[in-house]
């Protein structure tokens, strides 16, 4: 399928609007998660904005560290301009005053995208799922939700999952029996929470962590894995380049991701331009050609094609048992219980 055609005058548009002028020095950091996700944005948004844009830009790559962009927002040494950033770092770093607001009247777009995607400090990159995967060829029965996850006596070997609470203390009270709707009730009760790191010790002595999303698909390949969970766009990813691998849609959680900027970036205008650009359906479709998260303009997300709509998490199909982020909750108690995982963790 051919990406539609760009609008015509859009970018005149954005010059008028005053996000048009090149940076001096336009060195700008754009940094990301890396692997097959951070390619598939080289390739639908970076080259194509920089040649457009008549401008230059550096990418970089980390592991989700908002300690690392706090001491930067600190000491006043910003070295990266636009970061990648989940919901809940997002807003909690927006009262904190780490990003630069944005002003959508400015940017334009915000019509066009998905609910929440227009934040006061950041803009959704991409709509992921986070949901168990494993190799079609390793297992005989194929797994159906987390509680099968849990059971290692039907299927034996070692879990992967992400280092952190997040996700892993919703996906434990599912595998606990808790229905979707009522998980962050659960959840909101101290006695939610115990139930949930209970229900993660049955299931320590079997667990490999992952920290960088491009580890489980090389886990399940290698076999270091029975199954693990993922962002569901990593394997559709591999799927798509002939890896047996599949994907658990019930039980998925989903979210976004936003692309901030940081406070005291000197690129700032650079940035906000490049923002912009990533919100054009045109340019969602094609990343969404390169990798299928979902994408955040409702324009893009008519135009694609069925082939790739199956793999998108907000498709019909793939929302049917799936759990939406409670942004919320996680930027209410996200330090709390990441300090109780840690602990939990290295016991």
């Amino acid at each position: 399928m051919k990406a539609f055609p760009r609008k015509p005058g859009l970018y005149a548009v954005l010059l008028a609007l005053g996000l048009g002028s090149a940076q001096a020095a336009p060195q700008m950091v754009v940094v990301g998660y890396g692997g097959a996700g951070q390619k598939a944005q080289d390739v639908a948004f970076f080259q194509p904005f920089s040649a457009q844009d008549k401008s230059k830009l550096i990418q970089s790559e980390y592991n989700g560290e908002m300690a690392r962009i706090k001491v930067m927002v600190d000491t006043g040494n910003v070295d990266w301009d636009v970061v990648q950033i989940e919901g809940p770092d997002l807003m909690r770093g927006c009262d904190e005053g780490m990003y630069e607001p944005l002003d959508w009247k400015q940017l334009g777009h915000a019509d066009e995208l998905i609910p929440d995607a227009a934040q006061a400090c950041g803009s959704a990159a991409l709509v992921w799922s986070v949901a168990i995967a494993y190799d079609r060829d390793k297992l005989a029965q194929a797994p159906t939700s987390w509680a099968d996850f849990w059971d290692v006596n039907k299927y034996p070997g070692k879990r992967g999952l992400r280092k952190r609470a997040v996700y892993n203390l919703e996906f434990a009270l599912l595998a606990d029996g808790v229905k979707v709707e009522d998980v962050y009730k659960v959840l909101a009760t101290p006695e939610g929470v115990d139930r949930a790191f209970a229900k993660l010790s049955e299931l320590k002595p079997n667990i490999q962590w992952w920290e960088a999303g491009a580890q489980p698909a090389q886990w399940l390949t290698a076999g270091d894995v029975v199954m693990t969970s993922t962002y569901s766009g990593r394997i559709a990813s591999a799927a798509q380049a002939g890896a047996p691998l599949a994907v658990v849609w019930p039980g998925s959680l989903y979210g976004m991701d936003y692309w901030a900027i940081i406070k005291g970036s000197k690129h700032v205008d650079q940035a906000k331009r490049l923002i912009a650009y990533t919100n054009d359906p045109a340019a969602q479709v094609r990343y969404v050609q390169q990798i299928p998260y979902g994408p955040t303009n409702t324009q893009a997300a008519a135009k694609l094609d069925p082939s790739l709509a199956s793999w998108v998490p907000t498709s019909p199909q793939n929302l049917q048992g799936a759990l939406s982020m409670n942004v919320e909750f996680w930027v209410d108690h996200g330090d709390e219980l990441e300090e109780r995982f840690n602990a939990w963790a290295t016991k």
